[in-house]
């Protein structure tokens, strides 16, 4: 299968619930009888990013058959590990929609420069395999050198249900970034009109109307001299919004050097989709999915 990479998580046995099977039973009800303390909610949460095994392997389905003589293991946490981040991660799949966790270096679509190694392209080989008349088709786009979650349909008409429904679809998304310096304001807002020049670089005016209305929220998380860990909210979402704001701010990303950064200590873009909730376009079901901050952006703020 190349590149593509389940989301299955190895995790310690201190992270984990392992649960025998005693008689048949459908895996949801299943787990609601022996997780008492936790909502249906929470329970279907676990099931839908992938934190439940039976029998060592990943299973979603909330109707699943359980044998007796099975054990089913709950994953508590979702680690990322950098180090070793090949590849896709899916994190959520069904008929219509596909959500993957991108790894930082990983073109959404095909350049002029590259065909082939893109998300879209290890996605469609995927689908694929199961029918070779199946495609995929992307509903939004992360840069090369963010990492973090992204939603692809199935079909071109969940696309355009998707793309021309997306701010009523869209419930909340959010980035975790590390930038440069010490930011002192604990919240922010960035508000400017953005414009593109001849060579690709995206660029502020503080003119109403010159350009492309962007307005970025961020939070601080945690704060060093050096580095700063903020949560960021994007209100419109433009090229390279986020990186400009940062840099308008006087704190570029780190590995940012296109929009300022003159530090790159984990040798790629301080930037990463957290959170990406969303309604089914054809349930209207809201679906959630919440990532761990990327190891390597935590050990800059010890």
């Amino acid at each position: 299968m190349g590149n593509y990479r389940q989301g299955n998580q190895h995790l310690g046995k201190e992270r984990q619930t392992h649960l025998p099977v005693s008689e048949p039973a459908e895996l949801m009800s299943f787990l609601i009888e022996k997780l008492p303390h936790k909502a249906r909610n929470n329970i279907k949460s676990l099931l839908t990013h992938r934190q439940v095994l039976v029998s060592g392997k990943v299973v979603s389905k909330y109707n699943h058959l359980l044998q007796p003589g099975q054990e089913v293991v709950v994953n508590w946490s979702l680690v990322r590990d950098d180090d070793q981040n090949q590849g896709l991660k899916i994190i959520y799949e069904d008929s219509e929609v596909i959500v993957i966790d991108k790894p930082a270096g990983l073109l959404s679509i095909a350049s002029d420069r590259e065909k082939h190694y893109t998300a879209y392209h290890l996605l469609t080989d995927y689908v694929q395999l199961i029918d070779s008349q199946n495609r995929i088709f992307i509903v939004h786009r992360l840069d090369r050198d963010t990492s973090g979650l992204m939603l692809f349909a199935k079909n071109e008409k969940i696309k355009h249900l998707l793309q021309d429904e997306w701010k009523d679809a869209l419930v909340d998304r959010a980035y975790i970034a590390v930038v440069e310096g010490q930011v002192e304001k604990t919240t922010g807002t960035v508000k400017s009109w953005l414009k593109e020049t001849k060579t690709k670089l995206m660029y502020s005016s503080t003119r109403i109307g010159d350009g492309l209305e962007a307005i970025t929220h961020y939070k601080v998380l945690q704060a060093t001299k050096r580095f700063s860990l903020l949560e960021i909210r994007l209100q419109t979402g433009r090229k390279n919004q986020i990186r400009v704001h940062m840099k308008d701010i006087g704190h570029s990303i780190i590995g940012d050097k296109k929009y300022g950064a003159i530090t790159n200590p984990i040798g790629r873009l301080g930037l990463h989709a957290h959170i990406l909730a969303f309604k089914h376009p054809l349930s209207g079901e809201l679906l959630r999915f919440e990532t761990e901050i990327p190891k390597k952006f935590a050990r800059l703020l010890k």
